[in-house]
């Protein structure tokens, strides 16, 4: 399939039934990519799934989120779902783990010092440690707990995130300022062993180098027996690179970084305009009001 940056229109598809697209399976970040930037859904999505549903295609999340943050985001509509969620560490479907990549002992205290260290030298950022049960942190002031509440539902305030008692598999930080140019760099040091990845403008996340959204993509086509050819994927910053190359419908968004742009087969209307799903709309030809 030749590659286009042309975005897709959402005007009916002019093709034969028989010469569409065979997708079996669409996998979308969430922030920046499904939600706007109010980080909200779109409108006509709880009628996109069921129709996806019908047709027998598989629609997943993947995202940076707790992976309770994003149950939350599909209740009552979740079932048979599989979500991806901290950035492919933990994948999960209807409550039940189907695979995880959690941190050696140790490291994710290393990376909380880290952060320590950086807030201690006049950045403004802070640690979320996050387990399988819950996220810990130990800044408690508003602002942080703002942001933190955005993505993980199931979060504890602690004295020492070093010390909790859980299965860890992420540490992500976030800076008031850009993650890219701040706290990025000053973890350096962890890149050398492990992921470091900046996965949107405040944030920063420290994972194993086997895990990405893109590996967690990858097992599921493998199991589900799915091809590159069958999946529809979109996204739009640097944790989505590798995702994007596991399909041959990969769609950038027009709001995505630039680098994504180049990764990406196709581009998608924005976040703002409702992308994910005129281009559902179009590819597959759903009857979507939009």
């Amino acid at each position: 399939m030749p590659y286009s940056h042309a975005p897709l229109s959402a005007g009916p598809d002019p093709r034969p039934a028989e010469a569409r697209a065979d997708i079996r399976l669409v996998v979308t970040d969430m922030d920046g990519t499904l939600l706007d930037d109010a980080k909200k859904a779109p409108a006509g999505l709880a009628q996109a799934l069921r129709l996806l549903r019908e047709r027998g295609v598989l629609f997943c999340p993947a995202s940076g989120r707790q992976y309770a943050t994003l149950a939350r985001e599909f209740e009552g509509v979740a079932d048979g779902m599989v979500f991806i969620a901290e950035n492919g560490t933990y994948v999960v479907r209807d409550g039940i783990e189907l695979s995880s990549d959690p941190l050696a002992a140790g490291v994710a205290a290393g990376i909380a010092v880290a952060a320590r260290q950086l807030a201690a030298g006049g950045a403004d950022v802070g640690a979320v440690v996050c387990g399988k049960r819950s996220a810990y942190i130990e800044r408690a002031d508003e602002p942080f707990l703002a942001e933190v509440r955005k993505y993980y539902l199931n979060h504890r305030v602690v004295d020492d995130v070093t010390a909790v008692d859980d299965e860890i598999i992420k540490v992500a930080l976030f800076a008031f300022g850009s993650a890219e140019h701040t706290v990025a760099p000053a973890l350096a040091p962890f890149a050398a062993t492990h992921q470091v990845v900046v996965s949107g403008e405040h944030w920063v996340d420290v994972m194993n180098r086997t895990a990405n959204k893109g590996a967690a993509v990858r097992r599921l086509q493998r199991e589900l027996g799915i091809t590159p050819a069958q999946t529809m994927v979109f996204g739009d910053y640097l944790n989505d690179l590798e995702m994007l190359d596991t399909a041959e419908w990969s769609f950038a968004m027009a709001n995505a970084h630039p680098e994504v742009v180049r990764r990406a087969r196709h581009l998608a209307p924005s976040n703002n305009d409702n992308g994910v799903l005129r281009t559902l709309a179009r590819v597959l030809d759903l009857p979507l009001p939009l």
